[in-house]
């Protein structure tokens, strides 16, 4: 633990301490921790109860440390990253970022400067490598009896939710803005959560996991919608089957009449499916959603034939239906009423099903964490915040989440996007505001800081930093996968 009253709170009587990390401004006793279980009252002094994070490339050769440095033994080390997690928060705003840190990146003099932010401003998106139907667009996301979230729209494999936000952390009633800070910090945690969806399905998702709707995990994300595995596979059907049928809850896809078959010079097998013909061989709204084939609410995939063509049908015609992962599929042949029979699988009819299934990747929830870096986190790195915010737009600023990337969305203001798998464990806080505490870092060369009006006389060297923090910070690996966060040139 290391001492932060100097920085973030205030002695009183009687042992107690003040801590100003945060609006709610907590008491601290002895040996007790604040309402947000960062920071501690240990013998009359305020106390980091999580260590500050140092992530270091072990996989990089020994160099020497910050030579010419006046503070330089002489000894070897590796790259090592100052990360926001465990350094503290700005608040009540006007002071610098807790650490202002200076080091050399490919022989440039850089700053990273770094704090934990505190926002009310958040969100996560849930991406949900599924073709169940998880529930209605915009329908609600609950958890314990309280909205946390919406469902929005689906994309390409995948259903999507958005959870958090203001509106559910601050506009609703305490316990709602409660529950769902308690949910965030926990998906954000990369922790399992169970949620609701008014309608719809009851799902577990929990970020690089498989994700269990109604008790069943998922295990494949489907090759796309039925049109398109008509278009990838038709090939390999030719000769083994006389139609396919690709069950889609979105584009439901058939061989002979799709542009692939006819290309193929595919005979036309006569058999209409129901719902709404777009094109060729493509068809809309085949059934409702569901958990049945492909999406649908489909459990007998015979269901969906319309009508049979007797001018063009025939007997003994070869039929595969399809869903677009290959985890559902009957094959049958026509009898001589054309009536469809189910009959034992040729294996090269089986062989095209199961390279359906290698051609879906491992379904996985993935959990993006997304805020918007307010005036009074800009006004720690700089006293003049808007010249940071054109600085970052301009790519001349590499920002960061505990060393992860972040995706920068265009348009005004500093709104971020990061993957909660990219950044290390106890990444995220929270204070009972209630609000997420999440670690952000701004590296860019020296000069460019000093320009923008950066807090250059409370900046230390890396080298006095792991001097103070000694044993006390926590050492990491540096996440292979992420890009080494290097200054601009």
């Amino acid at each position: 633990m290391v001492d932060r009253t100097s920085i973030f709170g205030a002695a009183e009587a009687d042992g107690i301490v003040r801590c100003d990390a945060c609006p709610v401004l907590c008491r601290i006793r002895p040996g007790r921790a604040g309402a947000c279980h960062r920071y501690a009252n240990e013998d009359g002094r305020l106390v980091r109860t999580d260590p500050l994070v140092l992530l270091t490339q072990t996989d990089q050769p020994l160099v020497p440390f910050l030579e010419g440095a006046e503070d330089w033994d002489g000894g070897i080390t590796r790259p090592t990253f100052v990360t926001a997690i465990g350094a503290g928060t700005t608040y009540p705003d006007y002071k610098p970022a807790p650490f202002i840190v200076s080091s050399q990146h490919q022989g440039v003099d850089t700053v990273t400067v770094v704090t934990e932010g505190i926002f009310s401003y958040c969100g996560l998106k849930a991406k949900i490598d599924t073709d169940r139907h998880l529930g209605p667009e915009s329908a609600r996301v609950m958890h314990e009896g309280e909205q946390i979230g919406h469902v929005t729209t689906a994309e390409y494999g995948s259903q999507m939710l958005s959870i958090g936000g203001v509106r559910h952390l601050t506009g609703g009633s305490k316990r709602e803005g409660s529950v769902t800070c308690a949910t965030m910090l926990a998906l954000a945690s990369k922790q399992a959560i169970e949620v609701e969806i008014e309608g719809g399905s009851r799902l577990i998702l929990q970020a690089g996991a498989a994700p269990i709707v109604n008790g069943v995990p998922e295990t494949r994300m489907r090759v796309g919608c039925g049109s398109a595995a008509v278009g990838i596979f038709a090939q390999q059907w030719q000769g083994h089957v006389d139609e396919v049928i690709v069950v889609d809850d979105h584009i439901t896809g058939v061989l002979t009449e799709h542009q692939a078959g006819k290309c193929l010079n595919m005979r036309a097998s006569g058999i209409r499916v129901r719902g709404r013909r777009s094109t060729p061989g493509r068809y809309f709204q085949v059934a409702h959603p569901g958990s049945g084939w492909g999406g649908t609410d489909v459990t007998d995939p015979l269901s969906l034939i319309e009508s049979i063509d007797p001018k063009l049908a025939w007997p003994g015609l070869r039929l595969l239906l399809t869903s677009t992962t290959g985890e559902d599929f009957l094959y049958v042949e026509l009898d001589e009423a054309l009536r469809p029979v189910p009959a034992p699988v040729p294996a090269a009819v089986a062989a095209t099903v199961a390279r359906i299934g290698e051609n879906c990747e491992p379904a996985l929830t993935s959990i993006l964490f997304m805020a918007g870096a307010g005036g009074s986190l800009r006004a720690g790195v700089t006293d003049n915040p808007i010249l940071l915010t054109r600085a970052v737009q301009r790519g001349e600023v590499v920002v960061t989440m505990g060393g992860a990337p972040c995706y920068l969305y265009p348009g005004g203001g500093i709104t971020i996007m990061a993957d909660v798998l990219r950044l290390p464990d106890k990444a995220f806080g929270h204070v009972p505001t209630p609000a997420l505490v999440a670690p952000l870092e701004f590296t860019l060369r020296a000069d460019l800081y000093a320009a923008l009006g950066g807090h250059v006389d409370q900046a230390i060297s890396l080298a006095t930093l792991l001097a103070q923090e000694g044993d006390a910070a926590r050492r990491e690996a540096w996440l292979s996968d992420n890009p080494w966060p290097g200054a601009p040139g």
